[in-house]
């Protein structure tokens, strides 16, 4: 029997590393999602590194709410990007063979790359009146889906790397191609340092205390419960010697740099490109969007942080005070309601529960509280529905939603762009996996030479915060993102 995914398993002996296909081949092998912490048990099912191989058709919604798409798929413009997206995904779904794909038991089998700027939310709400990006910021897209057929999948607990594609006539030749790509690699030279990153800035201290202020009035006002307000970093990268170098080069260095400074689970990087030049985006978040497998929807929440110490019993004393605290408590229980709301939405109803409350989790930098909801989804509920109904994500916007982000826009000024944003892959037979891009860098092609790197970090204000303590806050969420660069 021929079926629709077709594997080859891949020696990992002098294999290239997965983000070398990238920095040689960016057009060809342009998205890379990747788990780089060590610790996979606390989120199953991300303990993969997934390189998806030469995109094909493509939709894509800009900055003038413009959609555009590849001459093979026949759009709407008139219609929202996701109600789009459904259109085309019905087309290709699969129903059958469903039984195969689960017996391989790989993240990503053939489908889509998908990238949302946290503006998407103005299409989903249309009441809202979000802040406009630059015209030398419009290479990044508000959503983007490619549609990807062929990938290399690699599974860390098992040590072992697959060849995916969904051709069984071109799978041969789609190998072949990969392995002469492989080959390239080797033979070159790898060093990647040829860039000097300058000195960055931060978001002067008094725009957010005025926030927080701002944000405790509309608390005692009635508007809000809790905000999650946000503050920007910034640098440019120049290059040495006046050297000519790909920007894919600069986006890899990042990427390498990232994952040791702030190792994570849903790492990774995109580079997009019109005709404002290329943006990437460089990732290493700790937390999930939302995941669909086996007809159940799942949402993972990070509420709560404490920065991490040299001490072991140090670290022990900020978990126990982090866990403790009322603040923390209360903030964190009124967060899972709102997920546990938006999941309602699409999933059929009393299956929505709470199956992990308030668990540590711990990364190179921070302690969180996090904890995970899931629901059985309604037989009816289409990608775009499930999208719809949790992004943006409300660890990442407040409580009401909709509120927050009008007092969002009104406060921080200027567009989230990828911050707060989501990408992950949807697959055929409709499972997929999405981010929230937190402790996530967008790097921006200025000219042949030199380029501008940001990022920001937030913090989650209810009425008792102290502006003091949430703008440290934002600083030890942003520590493993100004380690990389310094």
């Amino acid at each position: 029997m021929t079926h629709l995914c077709q594997l080859t398993e891949i020696s990992t002996v002098d294999f290239p590393e997965l983000f070398q296909f990238y920095q040689y081949f960016p057009e060809k092998y342009p998205f890379l999602l990747a788990t780089t912490s060590q610790d996979n048990n606390r989120n199953p099912g991300s303990a993969f590194d997934v390189l998806f191989i030469e995109p094909k058709e493509w939709l894509r919604l800009d900055h003038a709410l413009n959609l555009s798409s590849s001459p093979d798929y026949d759009i709407n413009p008139e219609q929202g990007f996701l109600d789009n997206f459904d259109q085309i995904f019905n087309l290709e779904k699969i129903t059958s063979d469903l039984d195969f794909l689960k017996d391989i038991n790989l993240p990503f089998t053939g489908g889509w790359f998908v990238f949302f700027s946290y503006e998407l939310a103005q299409q989903i709400e249309p009441c809202l009146n979000l802040p406009l990006f630059a015209k030398t910021e419009q290479a990044l897209p508000i959503a983007y889906a490619a549609r990807v057929r062929n990938a290399l999948v690699f599974d860390q607990q098992n040590k072992k790397l697959f060849f995916v594609s969904e051709s069984a006539v071109e799978h041969p030749q789609l190998l072949k191609d990969l392995m002469q790509d492989a080959l390239f690699i080797n033979q070159q030279n790898t060093n990647n340092d040829a860039c000097i990153i300058n000195d960055l800035s931060e978001e002067i201290e008094n725009t957010f205390i005025q926030g927080v202020q701002k944000v405790k009035d509309y608390i005692k006002e009635g508007d809000v419960f809790q905000v999650n307000l946000s503050r920007y970093w910034q640098t440019s990268i120049i290059q040495k010697n006046n050297k000519k170098k790909n920007f894919s080069n600069h986006t890899s260095h990042l990427y390498q740099l990232l994952s040791c400074a702030n190792p994570a689970p849903f790492s990774g990087f995109a580079q997009f490109s019109n005709e404002q030049g290329n943006v990437s985006i460089i990732s290493s978040s700790p937390e999930r969007l939302l995941k669909v497998k086996n007809n159940q929807l799942e949402s993972r929440p990070i509420a709560g942080t404490r920065p991490r110490s040299d001490s072991v019993e140090e670290d022990l004393r900020l978990i126990e005070e982090l866990h403790q605290h009322p603040k923390e408590k209360a903030e964190h229980i009124m967060l899972i309601d709102l997920i546990r709301n938006d999941l309602g939405k699409v999933c059929v109803p009393g299956t929505v529960v709470v199956d992990e409350l308030m668990v540590n989790e711990t990364y190179a930098h921070v302690h969180h509280i996090v904890s995970n909801v899931i629901g059985q989804l309604q037989e009816d509920a289409t990608p775009g529905d499930i999208i719809k109904a949790l992004f943006p994500g409300g660890t990442i916007t407040g409580c009401p939603k909709v509120r927050c982000m009008e007092i969002i826009a009104e406060l921080e000024k200027q567009p989230r762009g990828a911050y707060t944003g989501s990408m992950g892959y949807i697959n055929l037979d409709g499972s997929m996996d999405l981010n929230i891009l937190i402790r996530s860098m967008v790097l921006q092609e200025q000219s042949a030479e030199q380029y501008k790197l940001s990022f920001r970090a937030g913090a989650g204000l209810v009425y008792d915060s102290v502006a003091e303590k949430e703008l440290q806050e934002t600083r030890d969420k942003a520590m493993g993102l100004i380690r990389a660069v310094q």
